[in-house]
């Protein structure tokens, strides 16, 4: 009987597998080689690049509120709407400031009609003192001469300090009127003063970013009406983590970047907040912008601070082929195109930074060519 010889299944595919691996190597071996380029991986310096994310929020923001207890009549703008410094933005019922300021136009006008009379009468005065005081002369001297009696000197005496008083009296009371007047035409300012509180004027020229008043809503002394930004006038907040707060300083340059600016900024650090964020661990650091057209607050922004150099090793961007989470590149190694899995790091312009998977001095394949294969044979032409 003769006996048979049995062998697993998988140790069968096992070994039909290790005869496959050689016929592909061949066969790869045998086709030709393929012309590529390569650049070296080389040590560089770099700035060591710190950035910092941030919201952009206007440098001047205003709660615009009524200074006094009315109902509203008119809104002029709306949300969005830009405005210019001393545009109207809210209309309030004043006619009990109209009645207060008709009452202290009457008064001030009652204590002008009284002005000539008071007028006249110092004049009167006067000429009745000017009476007394030349009656008085003349009687003086005939009482000197003796040709009156002390009677009737007394007489003309008491004539003339009656004049007198009455002249004072008169011009007392011309001083009384003046002040009169003077406070009047301060009760007709303050007046006046209340009544262009009944509109709301735009602070400064800037855009509303916020109505929270309707008409025939009662506006109260510091409830808000509006939120106003001061236009062309913007800042990147950004959260600058504890350990890089030293390094950065006021006046330092910043290239911002935006959502939905197609270029990058160039700015300064204008402010340092000294306080730290205790949840985030972090200092927030004040960024000027230029004036954009297109700058909103809420903005979402980045911030790239340099802070001095460092060395790495680098590649042409375009050599590195991502699979998903893994990254690679070509490396011509004796004759053969071979896989390595590298892990890159900064991407500045059209260079990366390779923080493990090559060394220096490494040939890396760029461009690489289409279909290039783990294996295959190359052919490094300069």
């Amino acid at each position: 009987m003769t006996k048979r010889l049995l062998i697993p299944i998988p140790l069968v595919m096992w070994l039909a597998g290790c005869g496959e691996a050689p016929k592909e190597k061949a066969a790869a071996a045998s086709s030709p080689a393929v012309a590529v380029s390569v650049v070296t991986a080389a040590i560089e310096t770099w700035p060591s690049i710190y950035e910092a994310t941030g919201t952009v929020r206007a440098r001047t923001s205003a709660v615009i509120s009524a200074k006094l207890m009315g109902y509203v009549r008119e809104v002029k703008v709306q949300a969005g709407e830009r405005v210019r410094e001393g545009q109207l933005l809210v209309t309030l019922d004043a006619r009990d400031l109209d009645v207060n300021s008709r009452r202290t136009e009457a008064a001030r006008e009652e204590v002008r009609t009284a002005v000539p009379e008071a007028d006249s009468a110092v004049a009167a005065a006067k000429a009745h003192l000017d009476l007394a005081q030349a009656t008085f002369g003349r009687m003086q001297d005939l009482f000197q001469k003796k040709s009156i009696s002390d009677q009737e000197f007394d007489e003309v005496s008491a004539k003339l300090k009656a004049a007198q008083a009455a002249y004072g009296m008169a011009q007392a009371r011309r001083v009384q009127l003046n002040a009169k007047l003077a406070q009047v035409d301060e009760e007709v300012r303050s007046t006046e003063v209340a009544r262009s509180y009944a509109e709301v004027l735009a602070p400064f020229t800037g855009v509303v970013i916020a109505r929270s008043v309707e008409p025939g809503s009662l506006a109260l002394p510091g409830a808000p009406l509006f939120t106003m930004e001061r236009e062309g006038a913007y800042r990147l907040e950004a959260s600058v983590e504890e350990g890089h707060l030293a390094a950065i300083r006021f006046g330092q340059p910043a290239s911002v970047t935006l959502d939905g600016v197609d270029r990058a900024l160039e700015a300064r650090v204008s402010e340092i907040v000294p306080a730290v964020d205790a949840a985030a661990r972090a200092y927030t650091v004040k960024i000027d912008l230029p004036a954009l057209p297109a700058l909103r607050s809420g903005v979402f922004g980045r911030a790239t601070f340099q802070l001095g150099s460092r060395p790495l090793l680098e590649i042409p961007a375009g050599a590195v082929t991502a699979r998903g989470q893994l990254q690679s590149v070509f490396v011509a190694d004796n004759g053969v195109a071979r896989t390595r899995l590298i892990t890159a790091g900064q991407k500045v312009k059209d260079r990366v930074e390779v923080l493990s998977g090559l060394s220096a001095g490494e040939k890396v394949i760029f461009p690489v060519p289409q279909g290039l294969a783990d294996g295959a044979r190359v052919e490094v032409r300069q």
